[in-house]
Formats: C-alpha cells, sequence, structure tokens
C-alpha cells in the first residue's frame, strides 16, 4: 500500500500531461468543419460560403490533401480567405500557391482580403500577385456582385484594418443595399472603428479564437484585444438583422499550439429560413 501510494501522484500527474499534450496535438494538427447558418428575407433559396482564414503557411498533410479533399467535398457556392494566409516571416510561398491552384480548379469563385501578416510579410507583392495569377478575386476596398442559387450578394472586401489599411467608403462604393451584403474583414475590431457598416454579415478572423482556451472562460488572449477578449470566435449579432462571425481559423502564431480550441474552417449558410 505504501509503495502504491508513492507511485499514485507521479502517475497521476503523468497521464494528465499525456492527456494535456495528445490535445494540443490533436488541436493544432487535425482541423474540423464549424458549420453556422444565417437568416434573411434578402435569400431566396439558399447558399454556402467556405470560410478559410488564417491558415499562417501550415500545411495539413502531405502537401495539403486533406485540406483540399475538404474544400472539395463541402461544394460550397464560394469561397473566402479572410487573411492570414502567410505569416509574417513566411519566406517561401509555394505551399500557398499550390494549395490556391488545387482551390481555384474547384471553384471559380474565391475571393481575399488581406490580413496584418501579409501586410508585416516581405513577399507580400508576390504573393498578391500570385494569387491573382491564380484566378483569386483581390477585394482590397472593393466589392462585387455574384449571383447564386437565384440570389444576387453583394460580396465586399477591406483591407486589414488593424494595421489601418481598411478604405470603408471604397469598399462600399456602389453597392446595392436591397442585396444581401457580405463584408470580409481580416480583423473584427472593424466594427469598434465604425458606428455604422452596411452590410448584413460581417465575416472575420485573426483572434484565433484565442488559440489557447481555458474551461468555462474562453479565450486567454487576442491581438489588439489583450486578456480575455470580448470578441473572440463564433457569432455576435450586432443589430436585428446584422451578424458579426469570427472563424478561429486553421493555423497559430506565436507558438505554435492550440488548446481547446481545434484548428478549423468553416461552412456558412445563408438562407431565407
Amino acid at each position: 500500500m505504501h509503495i502504491l501510494k508513492k507511485w499514485l501522484t507521479p502517475l497521476i500527474f503523468g497521464v494528465i500531461v499525456i492527456a494535456f499534450l495528445s490535445k494540443v496535438y490533436i488541436d493544432t494538427n487535425y482541423f474540423k468543419v464549424n458549420r453556422v447558418a444565417f437568416h434573411s428575407n434578402k435569400v431566396q433559396g439558399e447558399f454556402n460560403i467556405l470560410q478559410i482564414s488564417d491558415l499562417h503557411n501550415k500545411i495539413f498533410g502531405d502537401n495539403n490533401e486533406k485540406l483540399v479533399e475538404t474544400v472539395e467535398n463541402l461544394n460550397a457556392d464560394i469561397v473566402i480567405l479572410t487573411g492570414d494566409l502567410v505569416d509574417r516571416n513566411t519566406n517561401e510561398l509555394d505551399h500557398i500557391f499550390n494549395l490556391i491552384e488545387n482551390i481555384t480548379a474547384i471553384h471559380e469563385d474565391v475571393y481575399f482580403v488581406s490580413g496584418n501578416h501579409e501586410w508585416g510579410n516581405a513577399h507580400y507583392g508576390e504573393l498578391l500577385n500570385g494569387l491573382q495569377e491564380r484566378n483569386v478575386t483581390i477585394l482590397d476596398n472593393k466589392n462585387e456582385q455574384i449571383t447564386a442559387n437565384q440570389t444576387t450578394l453583394n460580396i465586399v472586401g477591406v483591407d486589414d484594418s488593424s494595421t489601418n489599411h481598411e478604405n470603408i467608403e471604397a469598399a462600399f462604393a456602389g453597392i446595392n443595399e436591397e442585396h444581401y451584403t457580405i463584408l470580409l474583414s481580416h480583423s473584427p475590431g472593424i466594427i469598434e472603428k465604425y458606428d455604422s457598416i452596411p452590410a448584413d454579415l460581417i465575416l472575420s478572423g485573426h483572434t484565433h479564437g484565442g488559440q489557447v482556451r481555458i474551461p468555462f472562460i474562453g479565450a486567454l488572449i487576442a491581438p489588439g484585444q489583450g486578456l480575455f477578449p470580448s470578441l473572440e470566435k463564433g457569432t455576435y449579432q450586432l443589430k436585428p438583422n446584422q451578424h458579426l462571425y469570427i472563424d478561429s481559423g486553421l493555423g497559430t502564431s506565436v507558438a505554435p499550439i492550440r488548446f481547446l480550441n481545434q484548428s478549423q474552417l468553416s461552412l456558412i449558410r445563408v438562407g431565407d429560413k
């Protein structure tokens, strides 16, 4: 009995450490699909948006095959890339370009807005040129209309607002507000910079969902918000018919770990019911 008690404490501690490290490994290296739905009387039927955010040049599986296969199987109407495809220290773009080539081979409508890490990366110009050459639409303070499943949408994009590159007036210039309007903004903090944003749905990333989360509390820290951020991940209702959705993303930054916050991409359904 004495020997059992002697080894019980380190045994329990070892099991806890192994469980913690296993959870960190899974959350960091295996992604899930988060599904969320919004409703509007501006929409007839439904359309689906696949949001990929904050990849930070991370690779899932052999040459991102698992990620590409998931994108294909989800069969969304449009794909949006809400910033930080690369890390600010990324010097090699081959993996990103290969991923984008595979995605644009599946989807005609792929949209990109910049994140803070793109603006901090020395190869940002090369990245933008490479995306455009691979048929990605760059929404750098611009908007486009797209018709999907008998519904006309406004797709609006702003350059990263956390680094003050956004231009709201230019981004929304000429839109018809009778159509359902989606704003792509890497940073959710844009809602705190502007009192009125004429979008029905704002799709963001940037926070990584805190990257590390604490049970019953939530995100530990998020960029630009410090400890225990108020805008971390998921859906926020801003007005009766306006929502913000923050995707917690696929990659990591600063510390290469996630905990209680599994890597994800989001399939967003917008419908009339």
